[in-house]
């Protein structure tokens, strides 16, 4: 355990894609760790712009045209319910998905140059100076082209942010100085939770969402599969469970809720209900990729050596 006498508050940042991303990744730790006392900083990489509409009222031109408007205050509502005070934006267009219009706009997440995206960070992270950060593996959790650039820039931005020898121009502003962070996370999903969750789906005669056709021909199971060993991760792999429930998983609940053009109950991913999620969703799974402070393994903590 390390004892800090600067006054320096234990700090939690969270780097994502788009808004909704964090309440569906990361909001039952960030909900903890508020309610633990501690500082929590969310970094969104866009505003979501070319997301769908899954409300078919609101699903019209005018609010694909403000959608990153409409998002953030999503996003701030959502906030709101998990307790965090304090966001920030690095400044891109959603890209899309890959070979669409939007993945090739010069001003997409995914065009970006990546020195600068992650010297973007970088300055956020010698500014607010987290002891913790997480992201998304090397696959963007799903293969977003906007949360592949988010694990790019997340593990650029901890590498660099304690190296002077990176961006020192940003050192001509007062307050800001070089700050390396102590651990790094990547966010898991675990493949029992799918087991479990397609289990619970059969259980109450649905389809579950984590399987294939029943006509898939060979290729596409293959297909499945190979995407599926991307996205799930085993759990013997995990290295830190963090248990949400309770109060966190609620707040995580209703702060979805809030993220209402993205999300409805009829998702796949909501349709089990508050009780499915206590059953299949009551702990978060993180990978510890890299900690620069003594951290026995496993750990049911992010703030584990910190606090």
């Amino acid at each position: 355990m390390t004892t800090d006498t600067t006054g320096h508050r234990p700090t939690l940042m969270t780097v994502h894609a788009h808004p909704d991303d964090e309440t569906i990744g990361t909001g039952g730790a960030m909900a903890k760790a508020v309610a633990a006392g501690h500082r929590v900083i969310l970094v969104t990489g866009t505003r979501g712009e070319l997301g769908e509409i899954v409300v078919a009222d609101m699903d019209t031109p005018d609010n694909h045209r403000r959608l990153g408007e409409i998002r953030a205050g999503e996003l701030e509502r959502a906030m709101g319910l998990l307790g965090v005070t304090e966001w920030e934006n690095l400044g891109y267009r959603d890209s899309g998905m890959m070979g669409t219009d939007g993945n090739r706009d010069p001003r997409s997440f995914w065009q970006a140059d990546l020195d600068e995206a992650a010297g973007r960070l970088t300055w956020l992270v010698r500014r607010y100076q987290p002891d913790i950060m997480t992201t998304y593996n090397e696959f963007g959790g799903y293969g977003h082209p906007d949360h592949i650039r988010t694990h790019d820039v997340g593990i650029r931005a901890f590498e660099r942010a304690g190296d002077p020898a990176w961006y020192p121009e940003q050192f001509e502003e007062p307050g800001i100085e070089p700050w390396a962070p102590s651990k790094l996370y990547i966010q898991a999903i675990p493949a029992s939770v799918r087991e479990r969750m397609n289990a619970k789906m059969v259980e109450q005669g649905m389809k579950p969402f984590w399987a294939p056709p029943e006509d898939a021909t060979p290729e596409q199971l293959a297909e499945f599969e190979a995407f599926a060993a991307k996205m799930l991760v085993p759990d013997e792999l995990i290295t830190t469970w963090i248990d949400v429930s309770g109060a966190p998983l609620k707040a995580k609940w209703d702060a979805i809720h809030e993220h209402v053009t993205q999300i409805s109950d009829q998702s796949p991913f909501m349709l089990l209900g508050f009780d499915g999620w206590q059953d299949g969703w009551a702990n978060e799974a993180y990978i510890l990729r890299e900690s620069r402070i003594e951290a026995p393994l496993p750990e049911t903590d992010l703030f584990a050596g910190i606090v």
